[in-house]
């Protein structure tokens, strides 16, 4: 589950960890008066205003901007709020900004130096630890440092049955090339970090840029939050920053129904039980010709209830020409399943599109004669390599 950055920084400040102060706001009015606020508060003469949406590279689409005073607090926010803001991790179509964050702005003036850092906690999946992940150049073009210089990105092991220990956070400072109190403080920045995403159950905290202030303040001056999903029945009041215009609202309805659904661009809808064999799936359909239109995952225990919620789902995307189900049976009995493409047909209606069936394991006997005496147009196959085969043949 991704969080906007407002909300990601309202978890690293529970945990301790230093973020710029800031206020949400709907519209330019709330914008204005949140800009007061923080005048009050910190003192500091300019703010930034920052789009909320779930993409990152929103500053090369313009959807970070400098304003020095409450006019221009106005003008941004009333340019921002309603934009489609295409970034480099966006469709073309881009995101629509919903609210903006009225923040304080860090970069103020002093005796030393600012600096933007970058740093990532995440998991690696092959040693089975926790990575943090980090360079003395952070910033908008970190993808160019870990292209041009790799030298530059450093990583940080941390064996989950101990955790993150003092001596990888001395080491951490010391890679970033800091002293003093700069040093001190990114040891207890660190350490909060890791404290928060560990807290949080999440499957990656981005903080990019960190900066070092002129005064050698750290400060998480931005987050990338993704929570894992499996978890959160562990934090309720995560669940409730959900924001559902983010997301595909075919996703959303999905997921009413315990569906594991994802769309794709492809001609060609899915529907199967587990992900591995949906992702072989997939592959099918991609040499067969096709392109995939959709991940679907209906799960162990389906029902025929189920699948037709399925069926209704994949039928929303236009773009779909044809749909393969490919079911193996094993807690899933292949009957029911049979019996849900069955129930579709009846209660959805005329459906204009060629379907192909491929049933094994349990009662997949019994539920190919479901089909078989439906009198319904639709494909059967038996094994993988015929599937694909009807694939083929119905896409042409």
């Amino acid at each position: 589950m991704n969080l906007h950055e407002y909300q990601g920084k309202q978890i690293l400040r529970k945990y301790g960890v230093q973020v710029p102060e800031g206020i949400i706001a709907n519209n330019s009015d709330e914008a204005v008066n949140a800009a007061k606020i923080l005048y009050d508060m910190t003192g500091s003469g300019f703010l930034v205003i920052k789009a909320q949406v779930h993409a990152g590279g929103r500053g090369k689409g313009g959807g970070v901007k400098l304003a020095k005073n409450l006019e221009e607090v106005r003008s941004i926010t009333h340019a921002m709020i309603g934009m489609q803001l295409v970034t480099p991790q966006t469709s073309a179509e881009g995101k629509k900004v919903s609210k903006v964050l009225v923040q304080q702005d860090i970069y103020y003036p002093g005796l030393t130096e600012i600096k933007e850092l970058y740093m990532s906690v995440l998991l690696n999946r092959v040693s089975g630890h926790f990575m943090l992940m980090y360079s003395p150049r952070g910033g908008m073009d970190i993808e160019k440092v870990a292209e041009e210089t790799p030298e530059e990105i450093f990583t940080e092991e941390i064996d989950p049955k101990v955790g993150l220990q003092p001596f990888q956070a001395r080491k951490i400072a010391f890679n970033l090339g800091l002293s003093g109190q700069a040093h001190k403080e990114m040891i207890a920045f660190v350490t909060s970090l890791y404290k928060a995403y560990i807290g949080s159950d999440a499957s990656l905290f981005e903080i990019n840029p960190v900066v070092k202030t002129s005064d050698d303040k750290i400060f998480a001056a931005d987050a990338k939050v993704v929570i894992d999903s499996n978890a959160l029945f562990r934090h309720p009041e995560i669940v409730e920053m959900r924001d559902f215009l983010e997301e595909d609202a075919i996703e959303v309805e999905a997921s009413k129904f315990s569906l594991n659904y994802v769309k794709l661009d492809g001609n060609v809808g899915c529907m199967v039980n587990g992900a591995g064999l949906a992702m072989a799936t997939m592959d099918i359909i991609k040499l067969s010709g096709g392109e995939p239109a959709n991940f679907l995952d209906v799960g162990g225990s389906a029902n025929a209830k189920r699948v037709e919620e399925a069926f209704r789902i994949i039928l929303k995307d236009p773009n779909v020409k044809a749909i393969l189900l490919n079911i193996f049976g094993g807690i899933v009995r292949c009957d029911r399943v049979a019996q849900g493409v069955v129930d579709a047909y009846k209660n959805i209606g005329e459906i204009n599109i060629p379907i192909i069936v491929r049933l094994q394991g349990t009662n997949a006997v019994e539920g190919k004669a479901i089909i078989d005496n439906s009198g319904l147009k639709v494909f059967a196959a038996i094994s993988l390599d015929d599937a694909a085969k009807l694939v083929t043949q119905v896409l042409k």
